[in-house]
């Protein structure tokens, strides 16, 4: 809140207002369109998940999972969770030791509780905690209020509440890729034929700093290919929809780039290559890249800072590291994407620095967001699946659009505003129905139903307004044509038309009136 008490969005989202919400429809909808055209269906997942998935997927030791994760436990209501909270709050020890005896039965009354949670299955224990549980047990029944350690030993007791876990650490979904691949895994979708194919739409949450094209909750439109096969021919396939996709949407300057990043067995040795050399160069590098020398060396190559980039220029590269089948997967996916006729530049910096990614990186820059100018990446992550506890043997490649991104990208080459045609002047309806008198307001009711069943974007007014203030809304309101109708109108059959740009009137009948329509409709969206 604001410090007039109003209440404001949270620093780091927004609300989509029309008429910007008109675009991100168009987006969505060609998304679904040239994915469906592919072979791609949709999938809607949960928008939080159990952490530890994300904690495999992504990785523990990642900003995203470690630093920018929104992480909860997901506590049971009712009696237990009541309990829990009236002995966390018991003071400290002077007032333990004082009253040691009569906090005994609140510990009484949560071992119960407890006990009876964990029987109806609304509490989940692992190892640890069934061992943490049972030491709690057998502290509270050996009990005895006359020795001298007996106020200490219920101090113990309130720390043992304190972290015994009585619910499950969720977390609002960073990304998406780790959720397609769970529900995969979960619902058996290896026996379908051939590969699967999936993509998504929706928000990802991530703490980080807000700027230019970057928020707290993002969204992103995503794909994913999982099944037995990895030839390269499908590594292609996946750009050229990607590529097709940004056709659809119009978004200029459009670029693509790809790299290969080896394998499990190439990569580990160009890793510590790559280290060796970093080592050599330490003390010109920044306290970044100092600290991923050790932790992930690759991530160097992912360096802003304009003094490592001469530095970074002059390191090992990893396609003249890559295996023979690492070599081979790739010039491949260079020759399918030329059978496709698809313009790409290598970059060798392109890399990812989880273990599972594989071979095929790829992604996609445009205009308009400065030097942060990534609207897509993607790539290989054949090692995911078994990572996550399905089959060794299924593939996977996949790719993520920030949609925030490339919305700003398509506003600031000026596809902000929406065409006329359907959706009318600038945004507007295709037709404002003015009435006047109640035997029209009837008549135009029923007009009002069959235009919007015929496609047209109509506005009609719920009260009886003066000529000039509603013909004044219709303008307003953007709308393209007014079509008015009163007594006179009804007695003739039919409407007045008004073209709001020009302020050029007809009268037309019902079936002349929705050819007119049409024909306008058409001349717009040319």
């Amino acid at each position: 809140m604001s410090d007039r008490g109003k209440f404001q969005a949270i620093k780091g989202v927004r609300d989509i207002l029309p008429p910007e919400s008109a675009l991100w429809n168009r987006v969505e909808q060609a998304g679904r369109e040239v994915f469906g055209t592919f072979g791609f269906a949709e999938i809607r997942l949960p928008i939080f998940e159990h952490t530890e998935l994300f904690a495999r997927a992504v990785g523990g030791e990642t900003d995203i999972v470690s630093k920018e994760m929104y992480t909860f436990v997901d506590r049971p209501s009712g009696e237990l969770a009541i309990q829990r909270e009236s002995i966390i709050e018991i003071p400290g020890f002077a007032a333990v030791k004082a009253k040691s005896e009569g906090y005994r039965p609140d510990f009484q009354r949560y071992q119960a509780l407890l006990r009876k949670a964990i029987e109806l299955g609304e509490v989940s224990v692992d190892q640890n905690t069934e061992r943490q549980i049972a030491l709690f047990d057998e502290i509270l029944d050996s009990m005895n209020a006359t020795e001298p350690a007996f106020h200490i030993q219920l101090l113990t007791l309130r720390e043992f509440v304190r972290t015994i876990p009585i619910g499950e650490n969720l977390s609002l979904r960073p990304e998406a890729t780790a959720s397609v691949v769970r529900a995969y895994i979960q619902h058996g979708m290896q026996v379908q034929p051939g590969n699967v194919k999936l993509y998504y739409m929706g928000p990802m949450f991530r703490r980080e700093r807000p700027q230019k094209g970057r928020y707290r909750q993002f969204y992103q439109i995503g794909a994913e290919v999982l099944g037995p096969s990895d030839a390269p021919g499908i590594d292609a396939e996946v750009i050229e929809m990607l590529m097709a996709f940004f056709d659809r949407v119009k978004l200029k300057g459009a670029s693509l780039s790809i790299n290969s990043i080896g394998c499990k067995q190439c990569r580990p040795a160009y890793v510590e290559k790559l280290r060796a050399e970093l080592e050599k160069l330490r003390e010109q590098l920044g306290a970044d890249s100092q600290r991923r020398i050790e932790t992930n060396p690759l991530r160097v190559l992912d360096s802003k800072l304009e003094h490592e980039q001469a530095i970074i220029e002059k390191l090992p590269r990893i396609a003249e590291n890559l295996c023979s089948e690492c070599s081979a997967h790739y010039g491949e996916v260079k020759r399918q994407l030329g059978l496709r006729g698809i313009a790409y530049q290598e970059n060798w910096r392109l890399v990812r620095g989880l273990d599972y990614y594989m071979r095929t990186t790829f992604e996609i820059t445009a205009t308009g967001l400065g030097s942060q100018n990534a609207v897509c990446g993607g790539g290989r992550y054949d090692g995911l699946v078994e990572m996550l506890g399905g089959q060794a043997t299924t593939k996977g490649i996949g790719f993520a659009i920030g949609t925030d991104r490339l919305i700003l990208s398509l506003q600031e080459q000026g596809a902000g505003e929406t065409p006329g045609g359907a959706a009318g002047r600038a945004g507007g309806p295709d037709v404002y129905l003015a009435w006047f008198g109640a035997a029209a307001q009837t008549a135009a009711i029923g007009l009002a139903r069959r235009l919007r069943e015929a496609g047209f974007v109509v506005e009609l007014p719920a009260a009886e307004m003066k000529f000039g203030k509603s013909l004044g809304l219709a303008d307003r309101l953007k709308a393209r044509h007014a079509v008015i109708l009163g007594d006179n109108e009804l007695a003739a059959g039919v409407v007045a038309v008004k073209r709001l740009a020009d302020g050029s009137q007809q009268k037309l009948g019902e079936l002349e009136l929705f050819s007119y329509l049409r024909a306008e409709r058409a001349a717009g969206e040319e």
